[in-house]
């Protein structure tokens, strides 16, 4: 299994799950948002259809009908989607249904009261564009003999969406083909789709009638007969439905079955949308979390830490809240860090009186990590609580925290002492019988030769000799290696991580100038621990 989800166990699920639940929700609200606002910008549409069989037969012979005959399948499809939505075709159907005297926002008598408003919105900024084509096309048609109306814009504009609402579609294994019109409007879907169908006939039926009146001339019976039957065709241009045998006509495309009002407009239904998005969103966001999840490389939880580092955890400190201090100075009084920081100083106690260490090195990859608050509070609980006699020396020399937690003066410290201008004595600040705090000090040199040298070793030396425990903090192993220098003068290290910010491939990096150093790494503090299963789950799974 990867290294990034250490177990196999519900609970290890529930905990990245929980972990990551503001991704999880996050996902679920942006989808679900934005399903309602898609549905609210999609208008209901209304298809209806008309089925037409291709006949390939007509009054006279013709070459033209011949070879029509002869064609495969597709090919007459295509050829008949085409005339459907050539321009004599869909003209016709649009002076027939006056479709160019609607108005430009005709879907705003359908849609929801959002879109209305974008629609709005939209012809608010395309209205100068408008106004630039039309006059263009009234100069450009000047000297046409077309009329006026089709000359308009609103009539170009009316036949190209009307192409757009028009689909032609081959029924496999036949001769048929459907026509189908969509509209916001049921009704109007039925009638576009019986117009456009007659409109279809009538342009088939000229075609036969240009033909014969070039063989017979204007007074032969057939040619009466095919303008009589065109004549009839163009009053039937209503969109209403019609007896069979009048719809059928007498073209080479037969009209098999004419359009119905349709009952439901297309599309998945709303509540069906909706449904499947309340449940599939979840889904997603719990997926994306396990991919944040495999993509994380830090320190989430004890046991990466004890997998990962192959060494002991000291115990964890919860995260610190917004309203928290952060050093505690009343170590019998009862919070949230009480319990934590209790567990922390006895298990290091021990730990150092088992293996006779007295300094430890708390280091951390930087000093945003929290050792320094982990160091301060460590220190009053072990002196005030269980009354052993602690010192805290910071070595930051170049970053000193230490001064500002305790509040005290860090003017003078370790680095005064180290070049020999002021005795340990004189800088060490006594906190109370029991805590001693050496700050850093200020210093203008570098901090690497000043505590790699005799004085240094002879600092902890004598402290050791007054205090039963000591602790040094130096939290800054990504910048310098200052650490490095020191661990030949201490007992051991203890490592304090960052969950969810220390990055285990760095850490481990970081460490290796310590282990070719054989400094003595004794355990592992994971600060900034979050519990991300709630209790009353945690206790049941």
């Amino acid at each position: 299994m990867n290294s990034n989800f250490p177990g196999n166990t519900l609970r290890d699920y529930l905990r990245i799950i929980f972990r990551h639940k503001a991704v999880i929700i996050t996902t679920f609200v942006a989808i679900m948002v934005s399903v309602v606002i898609g549905m609210e910008l999609k208008t209901p549409i209304y298809t209806a259809q008309v089925k037409m069989l291709i006949s390939a037969e007509k009054l006279i012979e013709s070459p033209y009908y011949k070879v029509l005959g002869g064609y495969q399948q597709t090919e007459i499809s295509l050829t008949q989607s085409e005339i459907v939505n050539s321009n004599p075709v869909i003209e016709r159907a649009v002076k027939a249904l006056m479709l160019d005297q609607r108005p430009f926002d005709y879907e705003k008598n359908y849609c929801s009261p959002l879109k209305a408003y974008l629609i709005d919105l939209w012809h608010t900024m395309s209205k100068p564009a408008v106004d630039l084509i039309s006059s263009g096309l009234k100069a450009s048609n000047s000297n046409t003999t077309l009329p006026e109306n089709e000359q308009s814009y609103p009539f170009r504009f009316a036949v190209e969406s009307l192409k757009a609402k028009i689909s032609v579609d081959p029924i496999r294994d036949t001769n048929l083909f459907t026509i189908t019109a969509s509209d916001f409007n049921p009704r109007t879907a039925a009638m576009i789709a019986n117009v456009v169908s007659r409109s279809y006939i009538i342009f088939d039926l000229e075609q036969q009638l240009a033909e014969l009146q070039l063989q017979y001339g204007e007074k032969h019976p057939t040619v009466a007969q095919l303008k009589d039957n065109i004549s009839k065709m163009i009053k039937n241009l209503t969109g209403e439905t019609l007896s069979n045998i009048e719809a059928i006509g007498p073209a080479s495309v037969k009209i098999v079955e004419q359009a119905q009002v349709p009952l439901q407009p297309t599309g998945t239904n709303k509540r069906i949308t909706l449904l499947i998005a309340f449940f599939m969103s979840p889904f997603l966001g719990i997926m994306i979390a396990f991919g944040f999840e495999y993509l994380d490389h830090t320190f989430k939880s004890p046991q990466d830490v004890e997998t990962f580092l192959n060494l002991p955890l000291l115990g964890s400190i919860p995260k610190k809240g917004f309203k928290d201090k952060t050093l505690i100075k009343d170590s019998k009084r009862m919070i949230a860090f009480t319990p934590a920081y209790q567990n922390l100083s006895d298990q290091i106690y021990l730990l150092m009186k088992d293996k006779g260490l007295k300094s430890i090195l708390m280091t951390a990859p930087s000093p945003s990590d929290g050792s320094t608050t982990i160091i301060a509070n460590l220190a009053n609980f072990l002196s005030s609580k269980a009354g052993h006699k602690v010192m805290v020396i910071d070595a930051n020399l170049r970053t000193p925290t230490i001064h500002k937690v305790f509040n005290i003066s860090g003017n003078t410290g370790l680095a005064n002492v180290l070049e020999g201008k002021v005795s340990l004595e004189a800088a060490a600040h006594e906190l109370s019988a029991n805590l001693t705090v050496l700050p850093a000090g200020n210093t203008t040199l570098n901090s690497t030769p000043l505590l790699d040298s005799a004085r240094m070793a002879n600092i902890i030396s004598s402290v050791k000799e007054k205090y039963e425990l000591i602790f040094i903090d130096y939290a800054n192993l990504r910048n310098f290696k200052d650490a490095c220098v020191l661990c030949p003068y201490l007992d051991g290290i203890a490592l304090v991580v960052s969950e969810g910010k220390t990055r285990r491939h760095v850490l481990k990096e970081l460490l290796t100038p310590l282990k070719h150093k054989k400094a003595n790494l004794i355990g592992v503090v994971l600060n900034n621990r979050t519990f991300a299963i709630p209790k009353m789950i945690y206790e049941r799974v």
